[in-house]
């Protein structure tokens, strides 16, 4: 499998869970120092369950790249087939989030985060289709990381919502047009995750009790809350006839919202 954005957060915990579920793994990252570092770390974590560095090395590999960049979705699939020959999933994980007041988005901004959330998950995933559609026997699953604010609005957030909701509705067109190649496409919508993200917001205690009181569980999420669903739409065993749709992993959150 491969998947975007995958050295942090959300990405990591599912690119480590397929290893888990013995996956060979392909992981996208910007490339700087940071997230280099951060995939040398995941390699640790993969031995672990790999057995070996050694092991770990050879099932978990990285792809270093801008996912607005068209270029980037190739070379990863290409890695996928070069290695193991063909493509089972493939999951757009890619996203930032910086919360800004609707008057003060500014055009950079709202360019950058469209660029990285929604075209680098077009381009990703139809370079990821082509390769699902044409290899021999065809097929797969593909899914890409919506968000609950795909449904609801949010006041800091008019930049990033529309993205999201743009990978749901990207997901359900890719379901019609795949279809016909044993290509399952569906979404997964996190609720409110402690990620990178918005760990900055979660520190607010009075923002954090907030949500806490809106969540039918209870509790904000973890990333490890991802693996499940992520592996479930990903197995063909599990969810082969699921596609097109959409998973809400938010603890119930959605359901009540008032």
């Amino acid at each position: 499998m491969a998947i975007t954005g995958g050295a942090t957060g959300i990405g990591r915990a599912i690119a480590l869970g397929y290893i888990a579920h013995g996956a060979n793994v392909v992981v996208n990252h910007l490339g700087d120092a940071k997230s280099s570092a951060q995939f040398q770390s995941m390699l640790s974590e993969a031995a672990i369950t790999a057995g070996s560095k050694e092991h770990a090395e050879q099932r978990l590999v990285e792809v270093p790249g801008d996912v607005s960049d068209p270029e980037t979705g190739k070379k990863m699939v290409e890695e996928v087939v070069r290695r193991w020959g063909r493509l089972d999933v493939f999951v757009s994980n890619a996203g930032i989030c910086e919360f800004r007041e609707f008057l003060e988005i500014t055009p950079d901004l709202w360019t950058q985060t469209l660029s990285t959330n929604l075209t680098g998950a077009f381009h990703t995933i139809q370079a990821a289709a082509t390769q699902l559609s044409t290899q021999s026997p065809p097929g797969g699953a593909i899914i890409g990381i919506s968000s609950i604010s795909a449904l609801v609005g949010g006041a800091q957030q008019a930049h990033y919502t529309p993205t999201k909701a743009g990978v749901l509705s990207l997901m359900q067109s890719c379901a019609c047009a795949l279809g016909k190649y044993n290509v399952r496409c569906n979404a997964l919508l996190p609720g409110t995750i402690k990620t990178q993200l918005n760990e900055k917001d979660l520190e607010d205690e009075g923002k954090r009790m907030y949500m806490e009181g809106r969540i039918p569980l209870g509790r904000t999420g973890v990333v490890q809350d991802l693996v499940g669903p992520a592996v479930f739409l990903g197995c063909e065993a599990l969810s082969g006839y699921v596609t097109g749709a959409q998973l809400l992993v938010d603890g119930g959150l959605f359901v009540n919202l008032q």
